[in-house]
């Protein structure tokens, strides 16, 4: 399978925060930014190995700054690292005071895809070569990421083998 350069995922959407995207706190709502996270990180998989994707997991969203109605949000999402047929996509979401100029790491995400042939199974994908140093640093750690997104996975079926399907009116 080839290589790609990190760069040549890269997917950058810029937009508004309006009215009905707040909440209660006149901010952003987390769940509106977490559906643009990840339509921009399945845009992104999808560029880096032009084939269909899905979401395997959210790995993470840590939101580090309020997103405030007078802001523009801005979210920067490319492929870090890649197993046989898994993408990890970081998202990097930066907030931007419109009036003042101010520009702040607002939120950052880390998102797991998988590559689908013609059939819908998984397939492989090109391996990611890193390029700037931000881009290094994303990409060494992703073997380490990748081992605990395995655990956790694990766990999480480990747990659904415990619940119950009961329906809601019983």
């Amino acid at each position: 399978m080839s290589t790609k350069k990190m760069n040549e995922s890269r997917v950058v959407k810029t937009d508004l925060v309006l009215p009905n995207d707040t909440n209660n706190h006149n901010t952003l709502f987390g769940g509106v930014l977490m559906k643009h996270i990840d339509g921009v990180a399945a845009i992104s998989a999808r560029r880096h190995c032009r084939m269909e994707v899905v979401t395997a997991s959210t790995d993470s969203v840590d939101f580090l700054e309020p997103i405030k109605p007078s802001d523009s949000v801005c979210l920067e999402a490319f492929v870090t690292w890649t197993g046989r047929s898994s993408l990890e996509v970081f998202v990097k979401v930066i907030a931007e005071d419109l009036l003042a100029g101010d520009r702040r790491i607002a939120a950052t995400a880390f998102l797991t895809f998988v590559g689908l042939d013609e059939t819908g199974k998984p397939s492989a994908v090109p391996q990611v070569t890193p390029g700037t140093d931000e881009e290094k640093k994303l990409h060494e750690m992703g073997e380490e990421r990748a081992n605990v997104r395995k655990e956790r996975r694990k766990k999480s079926k480990e747990l659904a083998s415990f619940l119950t399907l009961r329906k809601p009116w019983e």
